[in-house]
C-alpha cells in the first residue's frame, strides 16, 4: 500500500492501551481466562506472529498488538454462552467436522424465505427434511437505508436489519437451529462499510482516529495513479473506484459503490475493531462467517489491488485469533476470482491449513454452465484438472451451481487455448448470448448484467431453473423439454453433492423457482438486475408437492432430497477425500474419482441431451458395478457403460 495512505505509527492507538499478555497475571480471578483458553491462545500465537509482523511490523508495535488481540479474545471467551463453549470443546476435539459428507448447506434471504427471524425456527423442519446442516442467512445485519448493494453496505454490524427482527430474535433463531443440528452462517463485509456506519460518520466529523479507518486522499493525484491499474466492478452503475465528497473535502476509495467506503487494513486498529465484531457475533450464535469481498482488502499502487499476499496474512490472523476464543467458528472466504488466485484462499505454502476453512468454487459453477451450453466438457476437464489440488489441508470448497450473485464468465485465454478452435473472448460472448436466450437453439431464460464497453464482456443473471430451461419448457408446454430441464438441474445438484466440499443449495432451486421480474417495481431494487434470480420462497408450491407428485417442483424436490440423502451415506464424498479429475477423452462426459482408500467412487455426468457410451477402461473400472446414487447395479455391455441424457452415475464396486 502507498505510504501516503497509511496511518502514522501512533495513529489510532488509544492512550489507554489494553495490557499486554505479560501483565494479565495480576488480573482478579474473575477476569483471568481459564486454562483451556490459555492453551488455545498458545496455539493461536504460533500462527499469529508471522502474519502480524509482515502486515504491521514496519510501523507498529507488534508485541503490543498481540497483547491487545489476546485481551479481546479473552474477554469474548469469558462472555461466551455455556452452550457455545460446549460446542467449542466438541469441535476442538473434531476440528474437521465441516469436512464430513453429512454437511449440506442452504442459502436464503431471511425475509424471502421465512418472513422474519422470529418465523425462521418454524421452517427448520423443512430444512432438516431436505438434509440441511448449514444455513447461510443472506445479509441481515443493519444496512444503510435505500440502495445497499443487496445488504452488503452495512451501517451497523451489531444490529439486525429491523425488517427481519432484532439481535435477540437472531439469538433465539440460531439456538433453535443449532438444536436441530443446523449451523448458522452470516455475512461479514471486510472490505468496506456503508458511508453511514458510525466509523464513517465520525470520520466525516473530522476525527483523525476514524479517518484513518478509511482510505482518504486530499486530492485526486494518487487516486488517478491507482485507477490506471484498477478494474471496474460495476462499470454500468458505479464506474471508477474513488468518490469526491465536497463536505469532507476528500477523495474516498469506493471500490463498489459511492456509498461503500473501503477500509484501510494497513491500520491495525481496523483489524482489532473487526475482530472484536466477529467475536461479538460469534457469541450471538454465528458458527460460520462468510467474509465478503476479501480479495480487495489490501491496496498497492501499480496493481489491480486484488488478491495481494497481504490479504492471506489478514485472513490467517483473523482465523487464528477467532480460534482462540471460539474454536467452534469457521470462516468462508468470498473470493470470486480466477483459478490461479482462488487456491491460496484455502491455504497454500506457509498459509496451508491456517486461513479460511471454506471458499467458493466459482470455477466449478462456470464450467458447469459452459459445458451445458456447449455440450462439450473438455474445457471443464482441463481447468479443474490443471489448476486445483486434489484436496486441501483442513479446508475445502463450497460447491454451488447458482447463488444470489451474477455469473461472471471467468474463462482465460490460456485455458481456452488448450481446446481446439476455442477463443476465450468468443466463448465468453457465446455463453452470455446463450444464457440471455439470444443464441439460436438456447434453452435458457436469463439476462445480461454489467456489460463492459471496453472489453465487451458481459455477466449473466437468472435463476437455476430458468437458466436450465424450465421456464422456456413450461412456456412451450413441451413435456420432453420439461424432462430435460429437470434432468439438467438434478445433474447440477448431483455434481455439487459429490465433487468435494460442502454443497450449497440456493433457496428455491430444490423446487425450480423461476425468474422474478417483479423487482423492477421496487425503486430500491429496480437498478440491480440480480434481484431477478432472488424470488421469494413459494410455500404454496411446497404445500402442493405431495398432492402433485408429477409436477416439476415435486420431481425436483424429491430428486434433490434423494441426492443429498445418498451423499450422506457415501464415505468417499467427505471433503478430506481427494477429488481426481479423469481425462477420458470423451467430450460429452465429465468424470472424476473420489479416491477413498476403502471404497472409491467414480462419478460420471452426461452433459448432453443424447445418450452416451464410454468404455469402462477409460474410467479405470471393471465389471461388477453399482450406482451409489440410484442403488442399482449397472449393466456393462461389451465393455461399455451407457448414460441416458443428463444422467449422473456414482460408480463403485457392487457389494
Amino acid at each position: 500500500m502507498a505510504r501516503s495512505t497509511n496511518p502514522p505509527k501512533s495513529a489510532g492507538a488509544p492512550k489507554r492501551n489494553a495490557p499486554s499478555s505479560a501483565s494479565t497475571g495480576s488480573a482478579p480471578p474473575s477476569l483471568r481466562p481459564d486454562p483451556l483458553f490459555e492453551l488455545r491462545w498458545r496455539r493461536a500465537l504460533r500462527d499469529l506472529r508471522g502474519p502480524l509482523a509482515r502486515l504491521y511490523g514496519g510501523e507498529h508495535d507488534v508485541p503490543a498488538l498481540l497483547g491487545r488481540i489476546r485481551d479481546i479474545a479473552a474477554r469474548h471467551h469469558r462472555e461466551r454462552p455455556e452452550d457455545l463453549k460446549a460446542l467449542d470443546l466438541l469441535r476442538d476435539v473434531d476440528p474437521e467436522w465441516f469436512l464430513s459428507q453429512e454437511m449440506v448447506a442452504y442459502v436464503a434471504y431471511t425475509d424471502r424465505f421465512a418472513g422474519s427471524l422470529a418465523d425462521l425456527p418454524a421452517r427448520a423442519p423443512y430444512l432438516k427434511d431436505l438434509g440441511v446442516t448449514y444455513l447461510h442467512l443472506m445479509p441481515c445485519l443493519m444496512p444503510r437505508p435505500g440502495q445497499s448493494d443487496g445488504g452488503y453496505a452495512v451501517m451497523d454490524y451489531r444490529r439486525i436489519d429491523p425488517k427481519v427482527g432484532t439481535m435477540e430474535d437472531f439469538e433465539v433463531a440460531a439456538r433453535a437451529l443449532r438444536d436441530q443440528g443446523i449451523s448458522v452462517c452470516l455475512d461479514l463485509v471486510l472490505n468496506h462499510t456503508a458511508k453511514e456506519h458510525d466509523w464513517a460518520e465520525r470520520a466525516k466529523d473530522g476525527d483523525p482516529y476514524f479517518q484513518a479507518f478509511y482510505l482518504m486522499f486530499e486530492d485526486d493525484v494518487l487516486p488517478r495513479e491507482y485507477e490506471a491499474t484498477l478494474i471496474d466492478i460495476f462499470p454500468d452503475q458505479a464506474p471508477g473506484s474513488f468518490t469526491f465528497y465536497p463536505d469532507l473535502g476528500k477523495w474516498v476509495w469506493t471500490t463498489f459503490n459511492e456509498y461503500q467506503w473501503d477500509l484501510n487494513w494497513a491500520n491495525p486498529e481496523v483489524f482489532l475493531a473487526v475482530l472484536d465484531t466477529i467475536l461479538h457475533l460469534a457469541n450471538k450464535g454465528v458458527e460460520v462467517f462468510r467474509l465478503d469481498a476479501v480479495a480487495f482488502m489490501w491496496k498497492r499502487l501499480g496493481t489491480s489491488c486484488q488478491n495481494l499476499p497481504e490479504v492471506h496474512d489478514i485472513l490467517q490472523a483473523i482465523v487464528q485469533a477467532t480460534r482462540a476464543a471460539a474454536p467452534a467458528v469457521i470462516h468462508k472466504a468470498e473470493a470470486i476470482v480466477g483459478p490461479r488466485d482462488l487456491v491460496p484462499y484455502l491455504g497454500q505454502g506457509g498459509h496451508e491449513g491456517k486461513v479460511a476453512q471454506l471458499a467458493y468454487h466459482n470455477n466449478l459453477m462456470v464450467q458447469f454452465w459452459s459445458s451445458l451450453a456447449s455440450r462439450d466438457t473438455r474445457l471443464m476437464t482441463h481447468v479443474l484438472r490443471t489448476h486445483f489440488p486434489e484436496r486441501f489441508s483442513r479446508a475445502s470448497f463450497a460447491t454451488y451451481i447458482r447463488c444470489h450473485d451474477d455469473i461472471g464468465w471467468a474463462i482465460t485465454e490460456e485455458d481456452a487455448a488448450q481446446i481446439p478452435h476455442m477463443l476465450a473472448h468468443a466463448h465468453r460472448n457465446f455463453l452470455a448470448d446463450f444464457y440471455n436466450g439470444n443464441f439460436p437453439g438456447s434453452f435458457a431464460r436469463g439476462a445480461d448484467f454489467q456489460s463492459n464497453a471496453e472489453t465487451g464482456d458481459r455477466r449473466t443473471n437468472g435463476s437455476f431453473a430458468s437458466l436450465a430451461g424450465l421456464e422456456q419448457a413450461l412456456e412451450a408446454g413441451d413435456p420432453a423439454l420439461v424432462d430435460h430441464a429437470i434432468d439438467r438441474t438434478l445433474m447440477g445438484h448431483a455434481l455439487i453433492a459429490s465433487f468435494g466440499g460442502i454443497p450449497l443449495l440456493y433457496m428455491g432451486d430444490e423446487i425450480g423457482l423461476l425468474n422474478d421480474h417483479g423487482y423492477r417495481d421496487d425503486p430500491d431494487r429496480a437498478s440491480d438486475g440480480r434481484w431477478m434470480h432472488r424470488p421469494r420462497m413459494n410455500w404454496s408450491l411446497v404445500a402442493s408437492l405431495q398432492d402433485q407428485p408429477d409436477s416439476p417442483a415435486a420431481r425436483l424436490h424429491d430428486g434433490t432430497r434423494a441426492i443429498l440423502a445418498a451423499r450422506k451415506r457415501i464415505d468417499a464424498f467427505a471433503a478430506y477425500v481427494p477429488t481426481r479429475i479423469l481425462d477420458t477423452g470423451h467430450p460429452a462426459l465429465f468424470a472424476f474419482l473420489r479416491a477413498d482408500e476403502q471404497t472409491p467412487v467414480t462419478c460420471v455426468l452426461n452433459f448432453t441431451e443424447h445418450p452416451q457410451r464410454i468404455a469402462t477402461w477409460a474410467l479405470r473400472l471393471e465389471d461388477g458395478l453399482e450406482d451409489a446414487l440410484s442403488g442399482r447395479r449397472v449393466g456393462v455391455v461389451e465393455g461399455e457403460l451407457w448414460l441416458s441424457p443428463y444422467q449422473t452415475l456414482w460408480l463403485r464396486r457392487a457389494t
